[in-house]
């Protein structure tokens, strides 16, 4: 974010020679050890919490857009926590590399793209905020609506978000630059005569564009959609939905209210900084540089909020951490160590009792205890004499078995006997 800084009268390196120079990239040069040292730690904390709580979001959301067709309340909260990943990877290394050093040496590029980059995704965020707010509504309103939706049209406001978030910070892409200033090099932002003006009027309609109107925005509606949760209670039998309904508004809500104060520090800097009389005071470098941290700190904020307050964040965990441990590990019957020997062969010639294909068609219309004695013969071993009188008796027929008078054939044998 841009950042600017007054020389204190007391500082050896904030002279009066570095007065009313307007600071970008995160750069703010100070001789205090502690500051430099304190905001690179705070800032390294931040990004460890809030990388491991995005990846957990982002991951359960992909896997659950991958078992089913993706909502557009997902896919919006899943835009969220790329912007905040995004930040996390790319823009608090950079700061807290800023603030470790005393001279800029991340070179010309990074000078000039840095502040753009954050407020891109901090203007993404805010956007992102407002457009699931409003769904949020609609969702409350019809819970079966949201089904609907076309993946096109989820795409398309994704698209958009990005593009006016992109747009809107590119005067400090076009002023950011790398300059040379008491034999130091710095990035500043060095805006020429002819643009003071426009600049002037940037910097006051810039807060209310990205900070406060979406804010508004997306309270209004939050606003709307708990009342309808409300009055739904006493008009409908769904109670299922309607308890998810207030849920989900009641969670997305503390979203965007930690979102707020958090980031309400940076805009105070941000407005003294650019609004700052000849030889008032200016604003505290500790103030500067923790309220950035506190805007980074959002980022960590958004995934253990959606992790702690939603029941479905917390089962697609439970599943997301299930299916990554039945990927990781083989299922029991091939990590089982079969015994050497003809047990060997005798376990890879029996059929399985739960594959059809292996079951003979005499035995699918039979009892389900056939196929069991078929692995008992395959297991115990059968001596050849036994076989063999077994062989003979199934194939010499019975008269008797199958006689369905049997007494009758009795008594004539007798009589013949005593004959």
């Amino acid at each position: 974010m841009l950042t600017a800084a007054l020389a204190d009268s007391n500082s050896s390196t904030m002279n009066g020679s570095f007065a009313h120079l307007h600071f970008a990239g995160g750069y703010l040069p100070s001789d205090s050890k502690d500051w430099r040292t304190i905001v690179p730690a705070l800032l390294v904390a931040v990004c460890l919490v809030g990388f491991v709580g995005n990846l957990c979001v982002i991951g359960i959301l992909l896997h659950s857009a991958w078992k089913g067709k993706p909502s557009m309340i997902h896919s919006l909260i899943l835009n969220l926590s790329l912007a905040d990943l995004s930040l996390l990877m790319f823009s608090a290394p950079v700061r807290a590399t800023a603030y470790s050093k005393g001279v800029w040496d991340l070179g010309w590029f990074v000078c000039k793209s840095s502040d753009w980059f954050i407020h891109t995704c901090m203007a993404a965020k805010s956007l992102t905020i407002a457009a699931v707010a409003k769904v949020c509504f609609m969702y409350a309103c019809d819970p079966a609506k949201q089904e609907n939706i076309h993946n096109c049209t989820i795409w398309s406001v994704l698209a958009a978000i990005w593009a006016v978030a992109s747009l809107l910070p590119l005067p400090e892409w076009f002023f950011s630059t790398t300059r040379h200033h008491a034999g130091v090099e710095m990035c500043l932002m060095d805006v020429p005569a002819m643009a003071e003006e426009f600049m002037s009027t940037f910097g006051k309609l810039y807060p209310l564009l990205v900070f406060c109107f979406p804010l508004l925005f997306a309270g209004f509606y939050f606003w709307r959609a708990y009342g309808q949760c409300q009055k739904r209670g006493t008009e409908t039998q769904n109670l299922r939905s309607q308890m998810h309904s207030k849920q989900l508004t009641v969670m997305l809500l503390s979203i965007a209210i930690t979102s707020a104060i958090l980031w309400l520090p940076e805009w105070i800097a941000w407005l003294w900084m650019w609004h700052l009389k000849a030889g008032g005071p200016a604003p505290p470098q500790g103030f500067i540089a923790l309220s950035q941290v506190l805007m980074f700190s959002i980022s960590s904020a958004n995934p253990l909020i959606f992790l702690v307050m939603s029941e479905e964040f917390k089962e697609g965990l439970k599943g997301l951490w299930k299916w990554m441990i039945t990927k990781e590990h083989p299922t029991a019957s091939e990590s089982q160590e079969t015994p050497a020997g003809n047990s060997q062969v005798l376990r890879d010639n029996v059929p399985s009792p739960e594959s059809p294909s292996s079951i003979p068609e005499r035995d699918k219309t039979g009892s389900p205890s056939s196929s069991k004695e078929k692995v008992e013969k395959a297991e115990i071993p059968i001596l050849p004499d036994v076989e063999q009188f077994w062989h003979e008796r199934d194939t010499v027929p019975c008269v008797q078995d199958n006689d369905p008078i049997p007494w009758e054939h009795e008594d004539q044998e007798t009589g013949d006997g005593d004959k």
